[in-house]
């Protein structure tokens, strides 16, 4: 069997957690620099709030709606997170974290167990221990137990946000309940297509011939038609390097000159070459981008991307922002208006694994100072220690008006007990 557990509204959640006075009220988390909404209570979705509303447009309703919105606090959220994570993992051996609220356990063994009370215990604890609500959903393999999830979180009252599909008569009932375009790994164009020739429900797909699904929707959607279908396909998944790394950011203001952008280029360099050494990569290309603010009719519109391939493998924030900034010179032009720009770093290799080559190599004298570098970030705080092309003042901080306080990862932010 296997359980997927999914945080209720995670963010919102996790602002809730330190102001109980906002349960009951519409709450939603604005995404970066402000701009649209990411994350909803149940609350604001009942009054329409839709996924992605930009935060500007939604300001009367907002407020006549005396709804709460918050900047997004992702070191909160992600240390949240992780006090959930090692909750779970003491409930099973075998854990797949599959997002920032979402994770897998292999219930192999629990034949036993009663997996309802298992499952009720999991909810309590987590909520107890950390003040965030889940959802369990326990069945024979992953892509039911995503469905049964699903039915957890669609009545709460009834289920107590646990269900499990441990019977035929449970998993057919649940798959007719599931809409196509509802189930996990069909995206947009696969329901339409699937909708086309009248297939409607989970469990209407799970009637297709295998052969068909095949040819249409690949050997990922033959076996996600297997996992539905009650036969165990999918299995718990190592977390896996990522292949490529971006840092993009919309400005707040519009710049023009080539030295605010170089100055962000630069910052963006630096971040993906932290995140490369933290899962011990390397890149071998990088591609920067720039362009303006599109919502702007009234100004003049441009767009630029170049890819540059490195003469050598390399997660050295030096060596990166230095390409960088030669691929950002190229693209730069004079007169436009930049709302936006990025970095990001691909075709990956382990740094431990490098072909060398005759005429040019990374400087090995940037490994030992980059590790000097991370290890004093992270004792002292994010980005104390910066390249000299990067702005001292950080005039470039995103728009966070609402940010809450980082109450478990900021000392001086620690909620204060009056008693």
């Amino acid at each position: 069997m296997f359980a997927l557990i999914d945080c209720n509204n995670f963010y919102a959640s996790c602002e809730r957690v330190f102001r109980p006075d906002l349960v009951g009220k519409p709450v939603v988390v604005l995404s970066n620099n402000d701009g649209c909404v990411i994350a909803r209570s149940s609350e604001a979705k009942a009054i329409g709030i839709p996924m992605g509303a930009a935060a500007f447009e939604y300001e009367k309703m907002f407020k006549q709606n005396n709804v709460h919105v918050f900047s997004a606090n992702f070191a909160l959220y992600g240390d949240m997170s992780q006090r959930v994570m090692d909750i779970l993992s003491g409930y099973s051996p075998e854990i797949e974290i599959y997002s920032i609220d979402e994770a897998f356990l292999k219930l192999k063994g629990f034949e036993k167990f009663d997996l309802q009370k298992y499952g009720a215990e999991m909810r309590y604890k987590v909520q107890k221990w950390t003040g965030i609500p889940i959802s369990v959903g326990i069945a024979p393999t992953k892509a039911l137990a995503k469905v049964a999830n699903k039915i957890a979180k669609k009545y709460p009252k009834e289920l107590q946000n646990v269900y499990i599909i441990d019977t035929e008569e449970k998993r057919a009932k649940a798959l007719k309940w599931l809409k196509i375009e509802d189930v996990w790994g069909i995206g947009r164009q696969h329901s339409k297509r699937l909708k086309a020739i009248n297939v409607n429900t989970a469990y209407d797909f799970t009637q297709l011939d295998d052969a068909w699904v095949k040819t249409h929707l690949a050997i990922v959607g033959l076996r996600l038609k297997h996992d539905l279908s009650g036969i165990p396909t999918l299995d718990l998944e190592e977390v896996q390097p990522k292949k490529n790394i971006s840092t993009a950011r919309s400005f707040e203001n519009n710049y023009t000159e080539l030295e605010q952008l170089r100055e962000r280029i630069v910052t963006f360099a630096v971040s993906c070459a932290e995140k490369l050494r933290k899962q011990n990569s390397c890149c071998n290309s990088l591609r920067v981008f720039i362009h303006t603010n599109e919502h702007r009719k009234d100004l003049p519109q441009y767009s630029r991307n170049m890819v540059i391939k490195l003469p050598f493998p390399t997660n050295s924030s030096m060596e990166l922002a230095t390409f960088a900034n030669l691929a950002l010179q190229k693209i730069f032009r004079e007169g436009y208006h930049y709302k936006k720009a990025g970095v990001i770093v691909q075709d990956f290799t382990p740094e431990n694994t490098q072909q060398l080559k005759l005429f040019e190599s990374r400087n090995e004298k940037h490994i030992p100072l980059m590790q000097v570098v991370d290890k004093l970030n992270k004792s002292y705080g994010q980005q104390k220690i910066r390249l000299a092309g990067q702005d001292i003042k950080r005039i470039w901080k995103m728009k966070q008006e609402k940010l809450s306080p980082r109450y478990t990862t900021k000392l001086s932010d620690i909620i204060t007990i009056h008693c």
